[in-house]
């Protein structure tokens, strides 16, 4: 019974020390935190709304659509570089495959240029 509790040993030292280390990283913060932001730490910074306004203020449905079209086309290029990579060894279906997505992909990009989506105002 010594030697399975020894065996186990190492284990709960390593969850010890995680517990430690994860204890120490969440309560340091409100320890060395500076307690006095200054006005311009709490001015509104890229968005444009005010740091600390109501959670449920209402702003405009473009930011969802700006962020809706570079999810698209961000993904598209977690698909175009390992196409890119292998594309001595793919072959010709592949080829036209991935044309295929380009394609469509540009018939969707063209859409939302034509129904303005793409235009801040």
């Amino acid at each position: 019974m010594n030697a399975l509790l020894q065996d186990y040993l190492p284990l709960v030292v390593f969850v010890g020390i995680a517990l430690v280390i994860g204890l120490a990283l969440l309560i340091a913060p409100f320890i060395v935190a500076y307690k006095q932001p200054d006005p311009e730490k709490l001015s509104a910074y890229e968005c444009g709304f005010n740091a600390f306004d109501d959670a449920r203020m209402t702003f405009d449905i473009r930011f969802y659509l700006v962020a809706i079209l570079f999810i698209i086309f961000d993904l598209e290029v977690a698909f175009l570089f390992p196409w890119a990579v292998a594309f001595k060894s793919i072959g010709v279906f592949a080829f036209w495959s991935m044309m295929v997505f380009l394609g469509v992909l540009t018939v969707g990009f063209i859409y939302e240029w034509k129904k303005g989506a793409l235009e801040w105002e």
